[in-house]
């Protein structure tokens, strides 16, 4: 997103570094340069055409995973999701090239620029309620409260009213010369661009911070008894509410290492509204390079990412989850790796394994989440006792 007229360059932009003649009617031109410029047949047209044709392929591939869970019964919308993402990018990707042998058009300028912006806000909201999922896993007491469902659910409506600011404001800028209504949009799309940063940033926070707590809070159960030694007894807070299959760790490096790679793209797009070039003297970061890497190509790796990881296993919660304890309680166990690829020679002793680490769930979790509790409170009664015993 620019905070220039979001199709900047549509309508004019610079042709080998010359600025084109001013229209005599809207749309007008914009005095800044945007990312990635104006379109032109060498490279643009080749390199949308591979990113255009990779992006069919993320659409097939997550449809195909969502339709071969559905036939499970096995319900992952962000499968769906992720599909919708791949075809809005399929659809920016050729308004880009049809703009390229359309340079006058305008409507088909404006649809390129505001695909473009629109598109990456889904993975943004992926990412968030992936995060959610995992501050209920680590703090169950928090993360199923109402005030905080309503705070998530005030962030992924707020989304809705950023894209209408983005896309109303980046429209009309094109079609005034109110020099004071230009600036106030202007306002519009700086506040915009730092708010998806903030956005694409937020899942990080709410891991570290969850995972922060759970860590600190065993710590502060480490006590000393009488003998010296140290015991660690089982807390309530330090029980997690597994979800998913696979290793708790690997979805908290893939959720974060998405969630940072796509805070790279949105904090670029956001840092170059504020370094604003005439459009006869581009920079670096107006560079075609640039528009590509930082916004298709780290999204490419994302939604690959997502589905080669399996993220509709390692991120799948029991339909009906309403509280603390409803994750490990588990779900129709499908699309395993086993089931997919064969069982491995040490099948014996991964099943064991992953056994182990998501937890056996139903009333073994529930078992342990009471023992843990009693064991705390027995902890806090010889702590209060003067002598040290109950």
């Amino acid at each position: 997103m620019s905070a220039s007229p979001a199709a900047g360059g549509q309508a004019g932009g610079q042709v080998g570094g010359q600025a084109q003649p001013p229209p005599t009617g809207p749309p007008y031109l914009p005095q800044t340069a945007q990312l990635g410029g104006q379109p032109a047949p060498l490279p643009d047209v080749a390199v949308s055409a591979v990113l255009l044709a990779l992006f069919v392929g993320s659409a097939a591939l997550h449809m195909t995973i969502f339709q071969v869970n559905l036939h499970r019964e096995h319900k992952f919308v962000f499968s769906v999701l992720l599909f919708g993402f791949s075809m809005a990018r399929i659809t920016a990707l050729a308004m880009r090239i049809a703009w390229t042998y359309h340079l006058g058009n305008a409507s088909v300028a404006i649809a390129a620029n505001v695909f473009t912006a629109a598109g990456v806000m889904l993975l943004f909201l992926v990412n968030l309620m992936f995060a959610q999922r995992v501050l209920r896993a680590y703090l169950p007491g928090i993360g199923w409260r109402t005030g905080t469902r309503w705070m998530f659910r005030a962030v992924y409506f707020s989304v809705v009213g950023v894209l209408v600011m983005v896309v109303t404001s980046s429209v009309h800028s094109m079609f005034t010369l109110d020099l004071e209504a230009r600036a106030r949009e202007r306002d519009v799309l700086l506040f915009a661009g730092v708010y998806l940063a903030v956005l694409a940033f937020l899942p990080i926070v709410v891991v570290v911070v969850a995972r922060a707590v759970v860590f600190f809070q065993g710590r502060r159960a480490v006590v000393t008894n009488e003998e010296g030694e140290k015991a660690v007894p089982a807390r309530k807070g330090a029980v997690t509410d597994k979800f998913g299959t696979g290793r708790f760790r690997t979805k908290l490096m893939l959720l974060l290492s998405t969630s940072a790679l796509l805070t790279l793209g949105a904090g670029f797009r956001a840092a170059i509204n504020f370094l604003p070039r005439p459009i006869t003297d581009p920079a670096w970061y107006h560079s075609k390079p640039a528009y590509y890497c930082f916004n298709f190509v780290i999204e490419l790796i994302v939604v690959y990412a997502y589905a080669l990881a399996r993220f509709d296993t390692r991120f799948h919660v029991p339909d009906g989850s309403s509280g603390p304890g409803h994750y490990a309680k588990g779900g129709l166990k499908i699309n395993k790796e086993e089931e997919v690829f064969g069982p491995s020679p040490a099948d014996d002793d991964a099943s064991k394994t992953v056994v182990d680490d998501e937890g056996a769930g139903g009333a073994e979790w529930e078992e342990r989440y009471a023992c843990s509790r009693r064991r705390s409170e027995g902890l806090e009664m010889v702590q209060k006792s003067p002598g040290g015993e109950v």
